[in-house]
């Protein structure tokens, strides 16, 4: 693993030092942020670090796993490209944080474990979990272990990490970094995504609301959980913005 943090900051006038060659200005939504790239490597659950402005102790951290459909494709059948695209303007609304974007496609198992998993959640009517297991795919083999020991070498003591998984937040906090989990709150766009929403929720424990919509409509862009179905622990402190 080769994640580290030029120490020395970049744009120095001081000859000994050596600026980040990888830094550059991206353009998103009107708006503008300095980024410098890291690759982590490791041979299941590697990716890439981008560090958006004065990366401090405290800043903005959102650990991605890849969904092509989601993320790519703007599939209305998750929530992770509206996840990524949140964690993304509150990353731009403070002008500094990390984005870590993990190569774990399937929940680590892959692209065509994934559109298996997909085709028989279609033939019979049952969430993705379901269909790993009937498929003999594991429920979830993504290890968060490197990208929290990346984190460490990026020379950070203490995040607020966008997330409403449990397990990034115990392996981030595992690595010995003080954790403040903040929520992603998103509105499923149909209600194949509020059906794996739910799938989420009790498969893994993820801390997100009970969204109940009529399965024949998708839900209009401004519709909000209702109060109190929430479930966090203590200390989760949902996004805004």
């Amino acid at each position: 693993m080769t994640a580290q943090l030029d120490q020395t900051g970049p744009g120095t006038d001081d000859p000994g030092h050596h600026p980040d060659d990888t830094e550059h200005r991206i353009r998103r939504k009107g708006g503008e942020l300095t980024v410098r790239v890291r690759q982590l490597h490791d041979t299941s659950d590697g990716g890439t670090i981008l560090l958006f402005g004065p990366v401090a102790d405290g800043c903005l951290v959102r650990i991605h796993s890849r969904c092509l459909y989601g993320d790519v494709l703007q599939s209305d059948d998750c929530d992770c490209g509206p996840e990524l695209d949140k964690a993304m303007d509150l990353i731009q609304a403070e002008g500094a944080g990390v984005l870590i974007y993990l190569e774990q496609e399937g929940r680590g198992s892959g692209l065509i474990a994934k559109a298996r998993g997909l085709r028989y959640s279609e033939r019979h009517g049952v969430d993705t979990f379901t269909s790993y297991r009937e498929l003999d795919y594991p429920l979830d083999c993504r290890s968060y272990a490197p990208v929290a020991a990346a984190l460490r070498e990026l020379g950070l003591r203490s995040v607020r990490l966008l997330t409403n998984n449990p397990e990034k937040m115990a392996a981030v906090a595992q690595a010995g970094i003080a954790v403040e989990p903040v929520q992603l709150i998103t509105v499923p766009r149909s209600e194949r995504a509020r059906a794996y929403m739910q799938s989420k929720r009790e498969f893994r424990g993820h801390w997100l609301p009970e969204f109940r919509v009529d399965p024949a409509a998708a839900l209009p862009p401004d519709a909000l959980p209702a109060a109190g179905t929430c479930a966090h622990p203590a200390g989760v402190v949902p996004a805004t913005g």
